[in-house]
């Protein structure tokens, strides 16, 4: 990755590293896209089980290997500063730092996962579902952990390419898995949705392998020698990874788990109102990758310029970004405004859970647009290190007004289930409105600075 040095250089080099991001992220939303479309096929009960699961998983494993995150800019400033030699060092702070992760997930499963889901009012079948699919899923989590770290050291780097080829390989092997345990052919046991569990968790360890090979043998990554020998614990590294990754995670934490919780909230209502939702909020999930990938692009070229030290560059990629994000933000949300019934019908062959698919993605429109500021936002701060605070806003926009006015709406109004929706919206705004009131301070006193040095 190189200095750039007018508008259009800086686009086409943002450009040039969001869109294989992209791809990599839709390759690894897909393992979870394909698990709710393929077990919707299956069976509502066991489409209703994984979302069950889902909202159990998602928010612990996605929360805590946030942290791991950290390594994206950690890496991007030692890379922009020229401190080549002090980089495998920081990777294998990070692998220590999932293989800690993993530990402390496994001891959350033992005490949560069964008082979590015997404390729901849910059907027998969708319990027993729920269950077995987060056994199968934890089967992955040493190698997620760990390939995330591997992913962040490669995107540092600008070398995103290489994680969307990596990715778009384990794509079809997972849909192939899914088919093969969901349904029971060639003579494999017909899983339903926990199969989906499983062809997830062995996806995962091909990544892991191929991400592994590719570091060790392929240039640049080699010269960096992650992998030729065995860096050994340093306290300062990885406390620097966890100083930095713990209010990365705790605020990918706090916007995933609301989600979660809706979804656990949503346990109240028939198994068909489990479904619509998470088929509905699965879609929007898709649509998310988009301004999630240009949160993680901007990590990288705005980590790039901080190291560097050329903050006016930082700030160009950063409002550039956020711009890019909402013109693609209207795009979509009017394709999901007319194409609602279409989607829903797609996802499952049930009428009634079709139309609440549809329903429900109609108050998903209002919450893309919000996402499309505060993600790329986010990802702007985290290439300033800027952390701290962030993890403070999202936790009083989510949790403080986005969930208590989602269960108020539900519980209070005629809107129901979907009260929930309008709350996950006011929630999203919230967030953006305050994130981006912070990354205009930080630009503001990073010049101030500057110009004083």
């Amino acid at each position: 990755m190189n200095q750039t040095y007018n508008k259009k250089e800086k686009g086409f080099l943002l450009l040039r590293i969001m869109w294989p991001i992209l791809i990599t992220q839709l390759a690894i939303f897909g393992m979870n896209f394909f698990d709710t479309l393929m077990t919707g096929q299956y069976n509502s009960s066991h489409l209703a089980g994984v979302a069950i699961g889902s909202s159990i998983w998602v928010p612990i494993a996605i929360g805590l290997g946030g942290i791991l995150v950290a390594i994206t800019p950690i890496v991007a400033q030692l890379n922009g500063g020229g401190k080549r030699e002090e980089v495998a060092p920081a990777v294998f702070q990070g692998l220590y730092a999932s293989l800690l992760m993993v530990l402390i997930v496994y001891l959350l499963g033992m005490l949560v996962l069964n008082p979590a889901l015997s404390v729901m009012n849910l059907e027998p079948i969708v319990e027993d579902v729920a269950r077995k699919y987060v056994l199968a899923l934890s089967i992955g989590l040493i190698p997620l952990f760990l390939y995330n770290v591997l992913r962040a050291f490669m995107d540092a780097l600008g070398m995103t390419k290489i994680t969307m080829f990596i990715s778009l390989i384990a794509l079809p092997i997972n849909v192939i898995l899914n088919y093969l345990l969901i349904f029971g052919y060639l003579g494999l046991p017909e899983l339903g949705g926990v199969g989906a569990g499983y062809a997830s968790a062995f996806t995962y360890w091909i990544l892991l392998c191929i991400s592994i090979f590719v570091i060790h043998r392929k240039e640049p990554f080699s010269s960096y020698g992650i992998f030729k020998k065995v860096v050994p614990f340093e306290l300062a590294g990885f406390q620097d990874v966890f100083k930095i990754g713990i209010p990365i995670g705790l605020s990918i934490f706090f916007e995933t788990s609301i989600f979660s919780a809706v979804t656990l909230f949503m346990s109240d209502y028939s198994t068909q109102v489990i479904a619509g939702h998470q088929a509905a909020l699965n879609f929007s999930s898709l649509l998310y990758m988009i301004p999630l990938s240009m949160a993680m692009a901007l990590t990288i070229v705005v980590g790039f310029e901080v190291g560097a030290k050329r903050y006016a560059d930082a700030k160009t990629y950063s409002w550039m970004g956020v711009i890019a994000a909402i013109f693609l933000a209207f795009i979509y949300g009017l394709f999901l405004f007319l194409g609602r019934q279409a989607i829903g019908d797609f996802y499952v062959n049930d009428p009634e859970v079709s139309s609440l698919i549809a329903h429900f993605l109609l108050y998903a429109v209002f919450f893309q647009l919000s996402d499309a500021i505060q993600a790329p936002v986010q990802g702007a701060l985290r290439g300033y290190k800027d952390v701290n605070i962030t993890f403070i806003m999202a936790l009083i926009s989510y949790w403080v007004i986005g969930l208590p006015l989602g269960y108020i709406l539900a519980n209070y109004t005629t809107l129901e289930p979907f009260g929930y929706w309008v709350g996950l919206t006011a929630g999203l705004t919230a967030g953006a409105i305050t994130l981006s009131l912070r990354l205009r301070w930080l630009q503001r006193k990073m010049a101030l600075e500057s110009k004083l040095t």
